[in-house]
């Protein structure tokens, strides 16, 4: 395919080592891999011509033979010995893609996605901010970095499964394959294993991340901070940690999507002569004029006094719900004065109570049918 320089292709020197190109094709392939660059034919065929090379220089003998004669040595031929170095490195984008190494199930995985249940305020929530989180996670030993074995060993080769971590069991006419019992499924076994994570790889240790939250987020929105989960087994990649967002109770608001709503008490002589009342906002004060004849329920909107969204931007409002409260603990004077009151309004009751002159003749119609 390529007549291209195959050490250019790969980028390495011609006295590369066999790990050097393991290493850099892994890298080079997952890059151009067609599973993470679809519908780009560049890319597919960078990662074709990537592969030829790699196929080549894997093999020791055609190595020689392009080293000598350049492409005309090779004669066609990719098969051979060679095809084993491309399939163990192959498998290795495999792991990174994911989460598990080739030649059968195993236990190179990508480690587990955590969540933390963050509680916020209000006007946390509504300004952004930043806090710190402290969380408990599987981390990669740093004795062993990983690989499970006491400094100055490693692991080997399962002699059960050849490292494929599989066997297969023969029943008669069914074969059936099943993971090694004896590496579990890794193709490695650790005979001397490392004291301080007892051959796991990994070890228990709490974290202190700092987590910036945007202003707008609202109840169950999560921030994922990407690679901050636990570590993955024999070395896979780490997983994610999702800090998912709680809005702590607010003695004044409630929040509905972008809108806020509060209750405001007025007394039900401001309600019926009408007033200007002061009512708090998440940026401080503001007053609203109250009309004559007020009644409980009644919404007064201010507009884009809510919450600015994290995703739409659009700026919600605040509706104010008035409750007319009934006074309590009256004096003499003040029981005599309402008496009065309501000794007065008894002479024209409709003009007064509109709202229970409707109720009552609804009520009348209810009964009389």
């Amino acid at each position: 395919m390529s007549q291209r320089d195959y050490y250019e292709v790969l980028g390495v020197g011609r006295d590369a080592d066999e790990s050097e190109l393991k290493k850099v094709y892994r890298k080079l392939a997952m890059k151009y891999h067609p599973d993470r660059n679809a519908g780009d034919a560049k890319a597919e065929e960078r990662f074709k011509e990537i592969k030829e090379a790699y196929e080549v220089l894997s093999d020791s003998s055609k190595r020689a033979a392009y080293d000598q004669f350049g492409h005309a040595g090779l004669n066609g031929g990719m098969g051979g010995a060679g095809a084993q170095g491309f399939s163990d490195a192959f498998s290795d984008i495999f792991s990174d893609l994911f989460g598990m190494r080739g030649g059968g199930r195993s236990n190179v995985h990508r480690g587990a996605d955590l969540r933390y249940n963050l509680e916020i305020t209000l006007e946390q929530a509504a300004r952004g901010t930043e806090t710190k989180i402290r969380i408990p996670r599987q981390e990669v030993c740093d004795t062993c970095h990983g690989s499970g074995a006491k400094p100055g060993t490693s692991p080997k080769t399962c002699p059960t499964c050849n490292g494929h971590g599989q066997v297969r069991m023969q029943q008669g006419f069914f074969s059936i394959q099943q993971t090694c019992s004896h590496c579990h499924g890794s193709g490695k076994v650790v005979s001397d294993p490392c004291t301080d994570c007892q051959g796991a790889g990994r070890v228990k240790r709490h974290k202190t991340l700092s987590v910036r939250i945007p202003a707008g987020v609202d109840e169950g929105d999560s921030i994922r901070l990407t690679g901050e989960g636990e570590a993955g087994a024999s070395g896979g990649l780490a997983g994610d940690l999702y800090v998912v967002i709680h809005l702590a109770s607010h003695p004044v608001f409630q929040r509905e999507g972008n809108h806020l709503h509060c209750e405001i008490p007025i007394s039900f002589t401001v309600a019926a002569l009408g007033g200007e009342i002061e009512v708090p906002t998440l940026d401080g004060h503001a007053r609203i004029k109250v009309p004559t004849g007020t009644q409980t329920g009644k919404i007064f909107r201010l507009r884009s006094k809510g919450i600015t969204g994290v995703r739409n931007q659009s700026t919600g409002d605040l509706l104010c719900h008035v409750a007319v409260e009934t006074p309590v603990n009256l004096t003499a004077r003040q029981k005599e004065l309402l008496e009065e009151f309501e000794s007065i309004s008894q002479e024209d009751g409709s003009l007064h109570h509109p709202r229970a002159k409707s109720w009552m003749e609804k009520a009348r119609e209810f009964f009389t049918e």
